[in-house]
């Protein structure tokens, strides 16, 4: 039976005062951001769309027809007007006269180029033909569930016809690509009346002669076939639940504790992000009685199977008796044979001219009773790979629920991933970023040093979440970060670092909303002034909850992490000068401050053998952006000098061996450097960083 989400019929979002006055390449732009804006449509980066355009030519000044269609690697749901290719109809139907036959069909994309218009960069899909020989001005690609549902069936054309009559077409299974362009056209040319075609495990083309036609029969072919496994599709989902569902709590405190180990298991070769997804389609799917049978099978569409690799992995865990211990101690044997199945579909399937095998890890981790989890090279990937596999989900849910579910086969599912094609777009991609898959804790993470520093860090790649008890600055500081470098890379969390409680409840969150750790910062601090004979106890001990044991309760965390992982770690401590000089007027500042430094010597120790580093950054009078300074110690530290407020950050320029100020992106660049491999063989160190003091020299 069909969830409420996937039951729901699609609305129909066309608005003809907004399209009034758009021109058809405006109009296609539209429609496509309208379909790609419902997953039950298309997944992210998955299908395409196109229309016919009559344009001047730049070259002649003769109006010719124009094919717009999405460009290689974009997403419908996002695409802005560059993201399409233009090109020549007139040279893309000449291409038929170059076409040496299906052994040959790859060549075909390399005289793409050769028919580009007005000289646009924007590379073409491997889909281009398919949309180019449609004899239609306008037509859509999608992947939706109940589509794909339908073709994943065992008789697929059978229900095709029976649920579409002679609107929807039916073609068998065919690799994209040149071939199943002729095919699609040949289909149209024998069926003018058609409104569209189902492809055999993969997906829906639709058309129509205007830009809203289009999209309003793409709109009601999906509602269609939702409407009509409404009605068939009764039974209850997957077979019937055969394990219990945990509390939400509970499943999230076992992700928490198999995340972090997995990783470590799998990112020898390549740091991974994870996702956790225990939303009520996944749980469904991980309680049901189908669950090793169909996940075994893989998945049947392309685009789903390139994102989450030839099937999962099923953890092996029983809600009904949750100790997730013998879970734990079995996940190493579990994911060695995972990587020994993987290489022997790769040598079963491999041609004379495969690539290399890649990683054979598993992309997907279903757990009974507790959800999926999937962990790729970076967070938006993981959760992309995510939400395809709920789309696999919602695919097996209806396809097993009025038929039986037919995944790809082996060798077709190993030609796709393994595409020359495809190796050539893989290998064209940047490389990627020093600190890519990484994931950082940075306490005091929305003040000066703590964002900078999560901004510089997120510059090399790395996730980041931000520790802060103020929440009104993380708030803030979340935002800024997440709209420069993407929601996926950055989380918060509201931390006391005196508590126990709140540093394992946040370390705890940072591990379900990435799979891990690999770098804590703890910068999270305060700055106090007294004489000592004015030094009362309570202040005393407000320095030494946060600076001393403040900086010890996340170490420690970060600790647990580290071993768990297995795959080392690095912790940064942000000091002071002071921790190395003393001041006037700050003994329970300047003495916390030496605690920490010698904490982190003796963590440097005791991490050694597990492969985590630990340093310390030693600033000095870094006044803007600092929350320390816009209170009483700014004034404090004035009058222990005996001079204004206003002269304070000259005084300390000119203190400076190198008579400069020091910002907090200063102390940031230190941190990266210790917190990036460029530092590998370097532990237990200190680095200054406060424009020069002959006082707190290290030797």
């Amino acid at each position: 039976m069909l969830d409420k989400h996937q039951g729901a019929r699609l609305a129909n979002l066309w608005d003809d005062g907004k399209a009034a006055g758009m021109t058809e390449p405006e109009k296609l732009l539209y429609r496509s951001n309208l379909l790609g804006s419902d997953k039950r449509i298309t997944n992210y980066g998955g299908g395409n769309t196109s229309a016919k355009v009559m344009e001047k030519d730049p070259l002649t000044g003769e109006i010719v027809e124009v094919l717009w269609v999405k460009g290689s690697g974009g997403d419908v749901g996002t695409i802005k007007m560059d993201g399409f290719s233009t090109l020549y109809m007139d040279k893309l139907r000449a291409l038929k006269g170059i076409y040496r036959g299906v052994e040959f069909e790859d060549e075909m994309v390399g005289y793409l180029p050769h028919c580009t218009f007005n000289l646009n960069p924007r590379a073409a899909s491997i889909d281009t033909p398919l949309h180019a020989y449609v004899p239609k001005p306008h037509v859509d690609h999608m992947h939706p569930d109940a589509i794909i549902a339908i073709a994943a069936s065992k008789n697929s054309r059978e229900l095709t016809s029976k649920i579409f009559g002679d609107e929807i077409g039916w073609l068998p299974w065919k690799r994209p690509g040149y071939e199943l362009g002729l095919w699609l056209e040949k289909f149209c040319q024998e069926n003018p009346d058609a409104r569209g075609v189902v492809l055999e495990s993969h997906g829906l083309f639709t058309w129509g002669d205007t830009a809203k036609e289009a999209y309003e029969t793409t709109i009601e072919i999906i509602n269609r076939a939702i409407a009509w496994f409404e009605t068939e599709n009764t039974g209850p989902a997957f077979g019937g639940r055969s394990k219990p569902v945990l509390a939400a709590a509970d499943r999230a405190a076992i992700a928490k504790k198999l995340m972090p180990v997995i990783r470590g298991l799998i990112s020898a070769g390549e740091s991974k992000v994870g996702h956790f997804d225990d939303s009520q389609a996944v749980l469904d799917f991980v309680t049901s009685t189908s669950l090793e049978p169909l996940a075994a099978l893989g998945t049947s569409c392309p685009d789903h199977f390139l994102r989450t690799k030839i099937r999962p992995l099923v953890v092996d865990f029983d809600p009904a008796q949750p100790d997730v211990g013998n879970t734990l101690a079995g996940l190493p044997e579990a994911i060695a044979t995972y990587r020994a199945d993987y290489a022997a579909y790769y040598e079963r399937c491999k041609r004379a001219d495969s690539p290399a095998m890649r990683d054979p890890n598993a992309v997907v981790y279903l757990v009974p009773g507790v959800g999926m989890i999937t962990f790729a090279k970076d967070k938006a990937t993981a959760r992309i790979s995510a939400e395809f596999y709920v789309n696999a989900i919602n695919v097996m849910r209806g396809a097993s629920g009025v038929s039986t579910y037919v995944g790809l086969p082996e060798q077709e599912a190993f030609d796709i991933e393994y595409w020359l094609l495809e190796e050539a777009k893989l290998q064209r991609m940047p490389k990627p970023k020093s600190l890519a898959g990484r994931i950082a804790l940075v306490t005091g993470g929305a003040g000066g040093i703590g964002k900078a520093t999560a901004n510089r860090l997120m510059q090399e790649g790395a996730c980041v979440v931000l520790a802060d008890i103020d929440e009104t600055a993380l708030e803030a500081a979340q935002t800024e970060l997440s709209t420069r470098y993407g929601k996926d890379f950055v989380r918060s969390v509201n931390m006391n670092v005196t508590s126990e409680a709140a540093v394992e409840s946040g370390f705890g969150d940072a591990l379900l909303a990435f799979g891990g750790l690999d770098i804590l910062v703890s910068n999270a601090g305060l700055a106090t002034s007294a004489a000592v004979e004015d030094t009362t106890l309570g202040l005393w001990n407000k320095n030494m909850d946060i600076l001393a044991t403040g900086y010890f309760l996340v170490s420690r965390e970060a600790f647990r992490i580290f071993r768990n992982q297995k795959a080392g770690g690095n912790v940064v401590f942000v000091a002071s000068k002071n921790g190395l000089a003393a001041s006037p007027g700050a003994s329970a500042y300047c003495t916390a401050k030496a605690a920490e430094i010698h904490l982190a010597r003796c963590l440097a120790l005791e991490g050694a053998s597990a492969q985590i580093r630990v340093n310390v950054v030693n600033p000095d009078a870094v006044l803007r952006g600092s929350k320390i300074w816009t209170g009483e110690w700014k004034e404090q530290r004035a009058a222990a000098y005996k001079m204004d407020v206003d002269e304070l950050e000259a005084h300390y320029r000119e203190r400076s061996m190198l008579k400069l100020s020091v910002f907090p992106e200063d102390i940031a660049e230190a941190i990266y450097f210790l917190a990036s491999d460029m530092s590998a063989k370097s532990t237990g160190n200190i680095v200054n960083v406060d424009a020069g003091n002959a006082q707190s020299f290290t030797r």
